[in-house]
């Protein structure tokens, strides 16, 4: 029995050129599934088979509609195909489509074909090789110029054995897309069975689905469990990418899901309205005119087409047929692309094939005037240099990101993202700082030495200005230096800047640490004076706004210093506002011990008394006597705890 498929053959070419015949003929399967094609004979919608090789190899095949008015669901149909086989009908030769479904080939990156000229029984030999040199001539300056071509009849079985050789041979030259780790399934069927619920087909674009598996629809935001996996109606455990699948999906409807949206693991594809690329732009109509920057156009991508302006980076104003250029396509409607999908652009009016390319940058600024940071790292993604992409991607952020974002803005899967990012932070190309087990965060030594630049100035400038003070507040400093940076960011780089001694960070304020001892000595004679006065008050000092205005001191100034006071052991708090010598306090203590332990009265009153003060003073450090436990209060009456 043949091993499961893990490359797909799609058909292409003009209509009535026999493509759903030949495909009958080599798979024994009639693609043709609707009543009306059966009826008018000719595709309409998508056809699948299976197709078993010489070798035992089986390929996923996928039929297309030829008529002109069915080239969006050809297009369709080619995604996610490997190896092309274009069909031309020996009496008929190249037609319209066959040029348009050539171009559809060429954009998605197909990079295999084989040409079957069918209908060999109609016509003589020597037009037979007329009509190959012709098809060799139309493909010489294509990526395909080598293709074999094959003379086939479906209906007297001439050259099927030689098609299948051709086509086994193409295998091993077929070069897959990498896709990525996360699985993405765009549908291009959706249908009921009676007993199972709804199914969705696609060809798996990349990852794994199992059973049990959540998908995520980009279609309608819902997420669904795969109920049932299969591969050309055999149940499996699991689908691998390369794969046509049909899934079984619980709690579906027909009337949520359609062809065109996209299931993917969750979380793994965002949705954007624009991304940078590749374009190559093709005409195929023949007018000769070139096409030109901030064009309408149909853009299909997977088994969707939306609008969208094509917009030509670094001011090109027009492109010939033929020529590549760098652009930034702008869609009226979000598409779920990554970076190394490819695309089809169709002419707005009237709707012709012209070219398309490869996404590089999945969600870019909106902006096409490319500096060079941005002009190589569009070249990395276009030579498919990850290493180099993922640390240009880091350098064109002006502040640190974390690997979510770099993942996010290239289209590339976190576990890869990461295991690069990590790579190359130990070898030193990149930059990392974050707290252990926490968010990381990546940028390069130039981004990093800007930053800091910018904070060392700020903080000089600040000091200058307020020679008294430690340093700024955290929230101040980003505000001025930062404020693109998130606060989880500034956290970590504030870290990491205190760490390596190019800052000081204190109770939530950053200081430049050559201004610390100024600083200091500053806040110690503050401190000085408030003592000074604290002790000659005793046991009836002033609030500390009153001691502030009298020793000449800011109100901040003299909280600052009082602070520091309590913390020497110097004063003690009684409240905000009120603050008494420490050693006056202790000596009032030390009374109000005697004073219990000779039996006398524990009355607010006759505590007062031992103090020394009046009641203005007494009750609330009383209170505060009971509340650090020296004192316990029981009614009126107090005894020592």
């Amino acid at each position: 029995m043949a091993h499961q498929p893990d490359l797909i053959l799609g058909t292409a070419g003009h209509i009535d050129h026999g493509k759903s015949a030949l495909v009958q003929a080599l798979t024994g399967t009639d693609p043709d599934r609707l009543n009306e094609e059966k009826q008018r004979g000719i595709t309409i919608q998508l056809g699948f088979a299976q197709l078993e090789l010489p070798s035992g190899r089986a390929m996923g095949v996928i039929d297309v509609p030829g008529h002109e008015r069915f080239v969006k669901q050809m297009i369709a149909g080619a995604t996610g195909v490997d190896v092309a086989l274009l069909v031309i009908a020996a009496d008929d030769g190249i037609m319209p489509q066959t040029i348009e479904h050539l171009a559809v080939l060429q954009t998605l990156g197909v990079s295999t074909c084989i040409v079957a000229l069918t209908k060999a029984d109609l016509v003589d030999e020597d037009w037979l090789e007329f009509v190959s040199g012709e098809v060799a001539g139309f493909l010489a300056n294509t990526p395909y110029a080598d293709a074999p071509i094959v003379a086939v009849s479906s209906k007297t079985g001439r050259g099927l054995d030689e098609l299948k050789a051709a086509i086994e041979g193409a295998c091993g030259h077929a070069e897959r897309p990498n896709h990525g780790l996360a699985a993405r399934l765009p549908i291009d069927r959706v249908f009921t069975i009676k007993g199972a619920g709804t199914v969705v087909t696609g060809t798996l674009w990349s990852g794994t689905v199992s059973i049990g598996d959540e998908l995520e629809s980009l279609g309608n935001g819902k997420s669904y469990r795969v109920r049932g996996v299969q591969e050309h109606s055999t149940p499996i455990e699991q689908a691998h990418a390369g794969n046509r699948v049909a899934l079984n999906l619980a709690d579906a409807s027909t009337d949520e899901l359609a062809p065109g949206h996209f299931l993917c693991t969750p979380g793994a594809v965002q949705m954007t309205d624009r991304f940078d690329c590749t374009l190559t732009y093709l005409d195929v109509s023949k007018r000769e005119k070139p096409l030109a920057t901030g064009s309408r156009m149909h853009v299909a991508h997977g088994t969707r087409e939306v609008i969208g302006r094509v917009l030509f980076c670094d001011k090109l104003q027009k492109l010939g047929s033929g020529e590549t250029a760098y652009a930034q396509i702008r869609l009226e409607e979000p598409l779920p692309v990554r970076s190394g999908d490819r695309f089809v652009v169709r002419t707005y009016s009237p709707t012709l094939v012209a070219g398309g390319g490869e996404v590089l940058l999945a969600r870019p600024r909106r902006q096409t005037n490319l500096n060079e940071t941005m002009h190589a790292l569009l070249d990395a993604l276009r030579e498919g240099d990850r290493n180099r992409a993922v640390a240009l991607a880091v350098a064109v952020h002006p502040t640190p990101v974390t690997c979510e974002r770099i993942a996010t803005f290239i289209g590339d899967d976190r576990e890869i993202v990461v295991r690069n990012l990590e790579g190359q932070a130990t070898q030193g190309a990149i930059m990392t700082f974050g707290k252990a087990g926490g968010e990381k965060f990546y940028t390069t030594q130039p981004v990093l030495r800007k930053i800091a630049g910018s904070i060392d100035r700020a903080l000089i400038t600040f000091h200058s200005d307020n020679p008294a003070e430690a340093g700024m507040a955290k929230g101040a400093l980003r505000r001025k230096c930062c404020p693109n940076m998130s606060d989880a960011c500034f956290d970590a780089l504030v870290e990491q800047l205190a760490s390596s001694g190019a800052v000081v960070a204190r109770e939530g304020l950053i200081g430049h640490p050559s201004a610390q001892g100024s600083a200091q000595r500053i806040v110690d004679n503050a401190a000085d004076d408030l003592a000074a006065l604290l002790a000659a008050q005793g046991m009836m000092p002033e609030t500390l706004p009153y001691l502030a205005k009298h020793s000449g001191l800011s109100t901040q100034m003299a909280s600052k210093a009082m602070g520091a006071l309590v913390e020497a052991g110097r004063a003690y708090r009684v409240s905000n506002e009120l603050f008494f010598d420490a050693k006056a306090v202790a000596d009032a203590k030390g009374r109000i011990a005697s004073h219990l332990q000779a039996g006398k009265p524990g009355t607010a009153a006759a505590l007062k008394e031992a103090m020394g003060t009046s009641r203005k003073f007494a009750m609330p450090l009383l209170e505060r006597f009971d509340a650090e436990g020296f004192t316990k209060r029981e009614g009126d009456v107090r005894t020592l705890a």
